[in-house]
């Protein structure tokens, strides 16, 4: 993943070996932010008692309904004649417990009006999305920052471990009006290989970022979508104060980008592939960026 053009080209970068890509991949993209460490060591294990997981499924059912009727209002057929984008259901993993409750709920969070219109956080669904999102990830624009160019099965072995997790990072599509349009991850900062070189609190929430397509760049999307969905971290998880992003510092379009949503900027910070920008979006400062 300039103050007011949010969806400005990325730094361009030659694709990695496309053989066997998905199709399409000529597609004009930006990516704002960058994608998440593979470090999959573990940092933290949570489970709660099934007996407290059946009351809570319990308590939130009228809510899921309430989600799914929200969302059907916004466009029920993606154009490609496949099922709703928006239709608020989640992949297993999402509703298992110690699964997404590790960020309250991202499946339930329903869609927000933004300036630009109606938006929702969809988790990826890899037999429904996969072939989107891969070809997202093939953009020349994109692969300098996310390193994910190649076939299919490079995108999958990177939402697969995600989705099967404890549901620490929550991969999912942006929908904006009813059509899919952006690929973001929300994960728990504090339990991420990040949390090393940084000064973590509990319950840091950190968001990345892909912008799909060349109609929805150059009109501030970018930046209008990070704030619109920063605020819906802080406003879903209680207990979260900050937002957290980590941008190239390469990916001077998304370091804009975010300082235009709200974010300022703290620290240069020196990462395992990168040298990114760290960027923080603060509860008691939301009012005032």
């Amino acid at each position: 993943m300039s103050a007011t053009n949010a969806s400005a080209d990325a730094v361009s970068a030659t694709s990695t070996d496309g053989t066997g890509a998905c199709p399409d991949t000529g597609e004009d993209s930006v990516a704002l932010g960058i994608r998440r460490g593979t470090d999959n060591e573990d940092t933290l294990e949570l489970r709660l008692p099934d007996e407290l997981v059946a009351l809570f499924e319990e308590g939130r059912s009228g809510a899921d309904t309430a989600t799914v009727d929200a969302a059907a209002r916004h466009g029920d057929v993606h154009g490609h004649g496949q099922q709703s984008w928006s239709d608020g259901t989640a992949s297993p993993a999402a509703r298992t417990p110690g699964g997404d409750d590790l960020l309250d709920g991202v499946a339930d969070w329903g869609p927000v009006a933004t300036p630009a219109g109606a938006f929702q956080l969809v988790p990826v669904r890899v037999e429904r999305d996969l072939a989107l999102v891969c070809r997202w990830m093939n953009d020349p624009a994109v692969t300098a920052f996310w390193e994910l160019a190649g076939p299919q099965n490079v995108t999958e072995d990177h939402l697969r471990p995600q989705l099967a997790g404890d549901g620490r990072s929550s991969p999912c599509l942006g929908v904006l009006e009813g059509t899919p349009m952006s690929y973001w991850e929300i994960y728990r900062a504090d339990l991420d290989p990040l949390a090393r070189h940084y000064p973590v609190r509990p319950h840091d929430t950190g968001i990345h970022l892909l912008i799909g397509a060349v109609t929805d760049r150059g009109r501030g999307l970018g930046s209008t979508l990070l704030r619109a969905v920063a605020d819906l971290v802080l406003d879903r998880r209680p207990a979260c104060a900050r937002v957290i992003a980590e941008p190239d510092l390469r990916n001077i379009p998304s370091v804009t980008a975010f300082l235009s949503a709200g974010f300022r900027f703290s620290a240069e910070v020196d990462l395992p592939t990168k040298r990114a920008a760290l960027m923080v979006r603060d509860r008691s400062l939301r009012d005032l960026l």
